[in-house]
């Protein structure tokens, strides 16, 4: 089993940046290949970024491309979410998410554990 905690969220206005943190506890954090999803109100969720084992491969979409990296800390069990340049079609709760499988099972939603979420809002 492995325990996700999302934070970081919050109000920022558009142009500003934060930065989202998932602390995992559990199995082997290493062992796990990480992302990060979103869901806007009435939308459902999205893939945003991935982040290999190692954290050498990474996957970012095309619409945060630029403006969003993923980075994890392994000796931490800590995966980033580096947000700059926030919209307010950004605004969405953010999940963090672990796959036993490869980056690329991330990016298809094949995901072993989701976190809770964390609540980011962008005013314009």
């Amino acid at each position: 089993q492995v325990q996700l905690v999302e934070s970081g969220g919050g109000l920022v206005q558009a142009g500003g940046s934060l930065r989202l943190s998932c602390a995992a506890s559990g199995r082997s954090f290493s062992s796990y290949a990480m992302g990060w999803f979103r869901q806007a109100p009435g939308k459902e969720r999205e893939f945003v970024a991935a982040i290999s084992r190692g954290g050498a491969s990474t996957y970012v979409r095309d619409a945060v491309k630029g403006r969003f990296t993923i980075s994890r800390d392994n000796a931490e069990n800590t995966v980033y979410l580096h947000m700059n340049s926030l919209k307010p079609e950004d605004t969405a709760i953010y999940y963090c998410a672990a796959s036993t499988g490869v980056t690329l099972s991330i990016k298809r939603g094949n995901i072993d554990y989701w976190g809770q979420g964390t609540q980011v809002t962008v005013s314009s």
